[in-house]
């Protein structure tokens, strides 16, 4: 999930955790979110 702060954008898991920096672009967080799922799901 990605959300809009005051310093950027953040990415956050469901429970509500941070797992990026702040990025100043939606793209770059949305960037940042598929490496975190990549990995994720990676075998």
């Amino acid at each position: 999930m990605i959300k809009k702060t005051s310093k950027g954008y953040v990415v956050y898991s469901k429970e509500g955790k941070r797992l990026s920096k702040p990025y100043k672009t939606k793209g770059e967080a949305v960037k940042r979110l598929r490496q975190i799922e990549y990995f994720k799901h990676k075998k």
